[in-house]
């Protein structure tokens, strides 16, 4: 949604969404329960007589939210971010919801079929060759030209582009440039086409991946010229959050870079729900403030010892201190200028059933989530998302293993885990990255990613030399490679160790 629309466009955009939404409901019965059930998957008797329960889901961020920051957006403000605390408050009567729903979860193999499909829809001549576990279609000669590169394993991870190679051969060497392989190269300048023309070239990708009924929107323009936009697709009759087709479209109407997945995940089991009114409680819980910060605030005791002159002694106030209720003496209860702040309220004005992209003991999958629409008054509205698997249906979070000595230095209060990985570089592949980070001279690292259509989260791991021999607590810089399913492309790398983005040289 772009911040340049009015507040109260903007609100009447959310109106429709949401009635949308309603009318979906209504037709489909998906969203809403019948008169008495509550919604909240307490009632066992709901389900089918001796069906079986269904497995414990255990979430990669335990406890009952979707795990930290992946309720929210690249973008989008930090639900629990806010040292005072936020608090969703809901303006209208929120809706009960069904009395189940089912976890949807990457299944089975990319065919060369879909992605020649695929292909088609975004102009991309020539055959599908696989490479590793990815599929490719590349430029050709000089380099230059449209590829596309999808993951065989579902849900097909796919990234499109277009790749300024160097001349190559002596053809390309004099005269005009060799012309690329599918097409023209879309020109550099120009003016962005319009929504609706944006939504039309779109169009026949979306329906190769057959994602006709997704919710699209294409209000951003980057660098003046490429219209973007984005797509969210409906599963299994829910909408999606997190899952999204991302498209640019040049100022001559055809896509020029794009990401996304191409397999739709299967039906898994389906697990009671709880509530809107339940979520939000949730939501509101996970939302807490992270408490004081910066400095301030109630000192430590002074070491033990006789006052200096002027000092007073212990137990008296400061000059210009309150006095404590009861006189001298009494301790004063510490409360800094945080504290002492409520909590920051934000209204919702929409909720709506949906699968949240989550991660899971078993990978990402699409879990079933209430998605609020928060909208403040003093920025523009987003997406926040709660879980809504009934809690008892929750395996309590993984005992975190042993952690190795760090080697970079923690924070000294504790709050926040520091970043681990200092910058990232791109090889031409585009699909390698060299992490670079400060580790021990007594241990050997390796780097994993964990990719989906947003970003790539980058985790590095440590394995002693000798873990019986005492090592020198000496920090060295190190660089270690990791290669991706598919191009990195515009999305962002996220630190694991800290949900914080890591810079690139």
């Amino acid at each position: 949604m772009s911040g340049t629309e009015s507040g109260r466009g903007r609100r009447a955009v959310l109106v429709a969404t949401v009635a949308a939404s309603v009318l979906l409901a209504g037709g489909g019965g998906l969203y809403l329960t019948a008169a008495g059930d509550d919604g909240d998957g307490g009632d066992t008797a709901s389900r089918a007589a001796g069906a079986p329960a269904p497995p414990p889901l255990r979430l990669g961020g335990g406890g009952g939210g979707t795990g930290p920051g992946a309720g929210i957006a690249p973008g989008e403000p930090d639900p629990g971010g806010d040292p005072r605390g936020t608090v969703y408050r809901a303006e209208g009567p929120l809706p009960q919801g069904p009395s189940s729903a089912a976890v949807h979860r990457p299944k089975g193999l990319v065919t060369s079929e879909e992605v020649t499909r695929l292909a088609g829809a975004l102009g991309v001549g020539g055959s599908p060759a696989l490479v590793g576990d990815v599929w490719t279609i590349r430029p050709e000669k000089d380099g230059r030209g449209p590829r596309l590169d999808v993951s065989r394993q579902a849900p097909g991870n796919w990234t499109y582009s277009w790749y300024d190679g160097g001349p190559a051969g002596d053809a390309c060497l004099k005269g005009r440039a060799c012309p690329p392989p599918g097409g023209a190269k879309p020109p550099a300048g120009g003016s962005p086409v319009s929504e609706a023309a944006a939504r039309a070239a779109a169009a026949p990708v979306l329906k190769a991946l057959g994602q006709d009924d997704a919710k699209v929107s294409a209000a951003q323009v980057m660098n003046g010229t490429v219209r973007v936009v984005n797509a969210d697709p409906v599963i299994g009759g829910l909408p999606t959050y997190g899952w999204s087709t991302g498209l640019h479209i040049g100022p001559d109407g055809r896509p020029v870079a794009g990401s996304g997945t191409l397999k739709e995940p299967a039906r898994g089991e389906a697990y009671p729900v709880v509530s809107a009114e339940r979520a939000l409680a949730r939501l509101n819980e996970e939302s807490k403030g992270t408490g004081p910060i910066g400095i301030g605030g109630c000192a430590t005791d002074p070491p033990a010892g006789e006052p200096q002159a002027g000092e007073p002694q212990a137990g008296e106030p400061q000059a210009g201190e309150p006095q404590a209720p009861g006189g001298p003496g009494k301790d004063v209860p510490c409360q800094t200028a945080v504290d002492a702040a409520p909590p920051r309220e934000v209204p919702v004005t929409g909720a709506v059933l949906g699968l949240a992209a989550t991660d899971t003991a078993d990978g990402r999958a699409l879990v079933p989530a209430w998605l609020f629409t928060a909208d403040p008054a003093d920025a523009a509205a987003y997406t926040v998302t709660s879980t809504a698997v009934a809690p008892e249906f929750l395996a309590p979070p993984a005992a975190p293993s042993p952690q190795p000595t760090p080697s970079a230095p923690e924070p000294s209060d504790g709050t926040a885990p520091v970043r681990r990985i200092e910058s990232f570089t791109v090889g031409g592949d585009g699909r390698t990255l060299a992490v670079t980070f400060w580790g021990g001279v007594c241990s050997t690292y390796t780097a994993h990613a964990v990719e989906d259509p947003r970003q790539v989260r980058v985790r590095i791991d440590e394995k002693p030399n000798d873990p019986d021999r005492v090592c020198v607590l000496v920090a060295e810089e190190v660089t270690v490679e990791v290669t991706l399913e598919a191009p990195l492309g515009d999305r962002p790398v996220v630190d694991a160790a800290s949900d914080e983005a890591v810079p690139r040289r």
